[in-house]
């Protein structure tokens, strides 16, 4: 199967920007600045993805409501129309099919956004319609992106964290939350194919740094979020991700509750830890932890972070290590020194 393209996909070409598949997608890893300074400018200032890779299922009227909370693990009765929440869809057995962000537009529609190779199976889960194709989703995030943004439109600069706003702005209709994926403060334009190329136009002309996946998910590594198929997969679940916060207990019913009750109640049997190299060394995924000897797991995701200057890496480790404890990481056969970080490795700037 081919990869498919984001509408934009020219525009990133033309800036220079060389591209990787992801997801099924050919995306932008990296412009001529390269990820650190990408990610950089991020944490300083202000950086715009192209993130239309990420699905969108709308659903849509009466029993729309009804439908996420029995299917989805967190509980919208804690927000209302014109916020985001992030969720979990489960296996009836409790791992973790993917992780969403729900835009609760108005009353009665909900725009559902999957991870990119996940879209298909969330369209199965819910009663809605994959309107994918027809959009582009557009992330400007760091301490200075409402600034940035509020110069093309004073309105885009006044959705706050966690909001949903519809906008109308070149004679469209564009929907913006207040959320990201980088640890610093954002928002993202979900907006129909035809505007797509004038607002990016418009964030560039505001100042705004384009930035790839490399420096999206350095950032998201070191703001220790994780990523599908990494710290969340069909093989993990909600709880060993520490994220138990996203299960709505108070709901009689999600799928796979019963299952998560029951690990609950047992007790996880993997802790998610994040390590730090000694060096600059970037960690990797799949390389082996040892704690005075002992095997306790794998990295899900490593790198390089920018912003410590040392390797970083997340794993799912069988015993929970106190920060600060020594640890080793086998990285490519090569043994680096370590040692067990609190989370997030770094926090947002502003």
């Amino acid at each position: 199967m081919s990869e498919r393209r984001p509408h934009l996909y020219d525009q990133h070409v033309a800036l220079g920007a060389k591209t990787t598949n992801f997801g099924g997608w050919e995306m932008p890893l990296a412009y001529p600045s390269g990820t650190v300074a990408e990610h950089l400018a991020c944490r300083r200032d202000a950086v715009v993805f192209d993130v239309s890779h990420l699905g969108t299922v709308r659903v849509e009227g009466a029993g729309s409501f009804d439908a996420l909370q029995r299917t989805l693990t967190n509980d919208l009765r804690k927000i209302a129309p014109g916020r985001a929440q992030y969720t979990h869809l489960l296996t009836d057995q409790g791992f973790v099919v993917d992780d969403i962000i729900v835009w609760w537009v108005d009353e009665e529609s909900f725009d559902v956004m999957p991870n990119a190779s996940n879209t298909q199976g969330v369209t199965a889960a819910l009663p809605g319609a994959d309107v994918t194709a027809s959009r582009c989703v557009l992330a400007v995030q760091g301490p200075e992106a409402r600034e940035r943004v509020a110069t093309i439109d004073p309105r885009f600069g006044e959705v706050g964290r966690n909001r949903v706003a519809v906008i109308e702005w070149g004679g469209v209709p564009v929907r913006i939350a207040g959320t990201g994926y980088t640890g610093e403060a954002g928002v993202e334009f979900s907006v129909p194919n035809d505007a797509a190329p004038a607002l990016f136009d418009a964030i560039l002309a505001a100042g705004v740094t384009p930035a790839g996946l490399g420096a999206r998910d350095t950032l998201r590594l070191e703001a220790a979020l994780p990523l599908y198929g990494h710290e969340l997969s069909l093989q993990s679940t909600t709880l060993e991700a520490g994220l138990g916060w996203v299960l709505g207990w108070e709901k009689e019913t999600f799928r796979g509750r019963a299952a998560v009750a029951a690990e609950r109640d047992r007790g996880v049997a993997r802790h998610l830890a994040g390590v730090v190299a000694e060096t600059r060394q970037p960690l990797r995924d799949g390389a082996l932890v040892r704690l005075e000897g002992r095997e306790l797991g794998t990295l899900s995701s490593g790198n390089y972070s920018p912003v410590l200057e040392r390797g970083i890496g997340l794993g799912l480790l069988s015993e929970a290590p106190e920060p600060g404890a020594p640890v080793e990481v086998e990285v490519r056969g090569r043994v680096v020194a370590a040692r067990v970080s609190a989370l997030p490795f770094v926090r947002k700037a502003s």
